[in-house]
């Protein structure tokens, strides 16, 4: 188990630097078939865009998701400044997104780089720059390119639509604090590929039929809501572990939602990992989200009949600079581990 830690990491940064806001996922998806492929599966791609792959087994089975998509913002106005407006993707928030680099992916010109700004953001020009409240309306991208107007920004091939992608500053401290953007859920796609090169490695295979999914659409709403295996009676979420004031669990351990704003979660299922964590000695929470839906949440609410849980690790800081710890994911791994078991 500890071996599959430094590939954790290593997926993770890959994963991180590779831009996936939803719905500009294909990259991202493309190198977890790669990934997938080089360890001896057979991944697909769904129509929606998502990577499914069947790690066999037989009996009652269990799909385990992870989402690959990320927060990130489309160009929605260029402004007579030449410089850019943004719409949110997901529930990206303009005041903890503020002076971060960024990369205009557009269409058919290539790419550019710029930094996300408060208009006139010069404290020694603007008097109320302490007091502005920060938002999408009152901030801009200003492109590292010399234009000045709407059309010489048009001329470079940046249009409305084109996404714009944020630096993860992904990096690794020595005491084994994980702080980057997109932890959420980039974190867990690499922990499940990691569980998957293991089974692969030890030459096991999973006690139940488990098949992993890697959605593209969970930041918005709908990631969930399709490609469920037939033979699935169970769906378990692999996403990132709240830490917050008023929850017990901390970046080091592996968290067990009770229950999320949509309403609680399988209570066998909930109750099976809880136990499963108890018996392995894991450090792990129990936990209750009080602003939260997940993959599993809109597995349920499309109609699909199943029972469903989440784990994953601690994520501190949530839709902002995230910050988690390796301890974190090998409690995470191990539980995911131990749960599935082998035959």
């Amino acid at each position: 188990m500890e071996n599959s830690i430094p590939y954790i990491l290593e997926q993770l940064k890959q994963l991180t630097a590779i831009p996936s806001p939803s719905g500009y996922t294909d990259r991202a998806a493309d190198h977890l078939v790669q990934e997938l492929s080089a360890m001896g599966y057979a991944p697909k791609k769904s129509v929606k865009g998502g990577v499914l792959v069947d790690l066999g087994g037989e009996g009652a089975g269990i799909l385990v998701c992870a989402h690959l998509d990320t927060l990130g913002a489309v160009v929605c106005d260029i402004l007579p400044s030449g410089r850019l407006r943004l719409s949110p993707v997901g529930g990206l928030q303009a005041a903890n997104t503020e002076t971060e680099n960024c990369t205009i992916c557009t269409r058919f010109g290539g790419s550019y780089s710029g930094t996300f700004q408060l208009e006139n953001a010069s404290v020694h020009v603007n008097k109320d720059y302490a007091a502005t409240v920060r938002s999408f309306d009152n901030m801009e991208v200003v492109l590292d390119e010399a234009v000045s107007s709407a059309n010489q920004t048009r001329a470079l091939g940046i249009e409305v639509g084109d996404f714009v992608c944020f630096d993860p500053r992904t990096t690794v401290t020595e005491s084994g604090y994980i702080k980057s953007r997109f932890l959420d859920d980039k974190l867990s796609a690499a922990i499940l590929l990691g569980y998957a090169k293991l089974l692969k490695e030890e030459g096991r295979v999973p006690a139940r039929h488990v098949v992993l999914h890697f959605t593209v659409y969970e930041e918005v709403g709908h990631g969930g809501a399709g490609s469920i295996p037939a033979d699935a009676v169970d769906i378990l979420g692999v996403d990132m572990g709240c830490v917050g004031n008023g929850l017990t669990c901390t970046e080091r351990e592996v968290s067990i939602c009770a229950k999320d704003s949509r309403g609680p979660f399988n209570y066998d299922l909930t109750t099976d990992l809880i136990r499963t964590a108890r018996e392995k000695g894991l450090g792990y929470a129990v936990d209750v989200y009080p602003f939260y839906g997940s993959d599993v949440d809109v597995a349920l609410a499309a109609g699909h009949d199943l029972r469903h849980a989440l784990i994953g690790p601690g994520v501190y800081a949530s839709h902002g600079y995230e910050r988690s710890h390796v301890d974190g994911v090998k409690n995470t791994l191990s539980l995911l581990d131990a749960y599935l078991g082998t035959r």
